[in-house]
């Protein structure tokens, strides 16, 4: 058996990003194009537009796009929001929490975090105390999605406690905007934040920040970063309107464009995540015919990405099953967990429940 996959036969990404893409969104980089152009620069305008139009029925919100991966915009955002004499409260139930408080401490930004572990949704309660009894708080982080295990965190009650104690609120929404319904200003998110190759189902390079307009002007010169600048970042598509700073990833901004349109002939974000959690359903209720255990419990679980046990009988090997799975057309991903022995399986891209029953048979060939 080898890892070459036939050019006819392309493997399905069944993972939380990159993800597999249509047809469409591939044809789209076929054409280059010049970042001063001015339908280029359109094309940028219209795409900030409807992001913020996806994000919130709110008018004062805005949007930045940054160049390179999600965690290029997590980090602008802590480098730009919390001012010197903030104090930044993460709340982390997986990796990706944690990366957020790693970027605060390499960036100098003062910060604590409140980590309740892999499998455990953040304590409210204990969130409340520490707003009350720390007003050096001034911003406070959560993701929505935590991708380590397939969680999906009480974003809206997070934010609810968050803005009655009048902090400033960024919420991590990578893996979850655009597949889950959510509005920004609902959730009291002064940050939203997610990446092009997530759920509108674009392919990496860039990422973006829908941020409430009040709160990002407030910014200016903040930034620990020259790059990494969100205001000046904003600043520079708003006087020069679709201009980036720096050069931008054309091909990425113009298959995105595609993909923005293909989620609207969809029906938006309340049909996707109908067709996101179809799959995940069907991917759950198979994998447990097969002998396999979640290692969430359903109420926690997201339809994004969901975490497996793995087998404990002789014979079994995580890398040996990878590799049948890819020949067989199929790549998913290894666990994140150190505690625990995990794989997970995305249910996001362009892929649906036929996708999902054809992995299934693959998985019981593969055993």
């Amino acid at each position: 058996m080898t890892d070459t996959i036939p050019a006819s036969n392309p493997y399905i990404l069944l993972t939380p990003g990159p993800l597999s893409t249509s047809p469409t969104v591939k044809q789209a980089m076929l054409r280059d194009w010049c970042t001063w152009d001015d339908d280029y620069k359109a094309l940028v305008q219209d795409i900030r537009r409807k992001l913020v139009r996806l994000a919130t029925r709110d008018l004062g919100y805005t949007s930045v796009l940054i160049q390179g991966s999600g965690t290029f915009c997590v980090e602008s955002v802590i480098t730009t929001a919390v001012p010197p004499g903030g104090k930044l409260l993460v709340l982390a139930n997986g990796a990706y929490g944690r990366r957020i408080a790693l970027i605060a401490e390499r960036i100098g930004v003062d910060f604590q975090i409140h980590d309740e572990g892999d499998t455990s949704a953040p304590d409210l309660g204990r969130l409340e105390r520490e707003l009350a009894t720390d007003a050096a708080i001034s911003h406070v982080a959560a993701v929505h999605c935590e991708t380590t295990t397939g969680a999906l965190n009480p974003i809206e009650p997070i934010g609810r406690i968050v803005k009655a104690h009048a902090k400033v609120f960024i919420a991590d929404a990578m893996s979850s905007f655009g597949g889950i319904p959510l509005d920004a200003n609902d959730v009291g998110a002064d940050y939203l934040i997610s990446s092009a190759n997530k759920c509108i189902q674009g392919v990496p390079g860039f990422g973006f920040v829908i941020a409430r307009s009040a709160e990002l002007s407030k910014t200016k010169g903040r930034a620990r970063s020259l790059s990494l600048d969100l205001f000046d970042q904003w600043d520079a598509m708003e006087k020069d309107p679709g201009k980036w700073r720096f050069t931008s990833p054309t091909h990425t901004v113009r298959a995105f464009a595609q993909a923005l349109r293909e989620l609207e002939d969809e029906g938006g974000i309340a049909k996707r995540y109908q067709r996101y959690c179809e799959n995940h359903r069907v991917l759950v209720e198979g994998m447990q015919a097969l002998g396999f255990n979640t290692l969430l419990p359903q109420e926690n679980q997201s339809p994004i990405i969901t975490a497996f046990l793995c087998p404990v009988h002789p014979g079994w090997e995580f890398g040996k099953f990878y590799r049948n799975l890819k020949q067989q057309g199929f790549v998913i991903y290894p666990g994140k967990l150190t505690d625990v022995e995990t794989f997970r399986i995305g249910t996001i891209g362009d892929i649906t429940a036929d996708d999902i029953t054809r992995l299934l048979k693959a998985v019981e060939n593969a055993m």
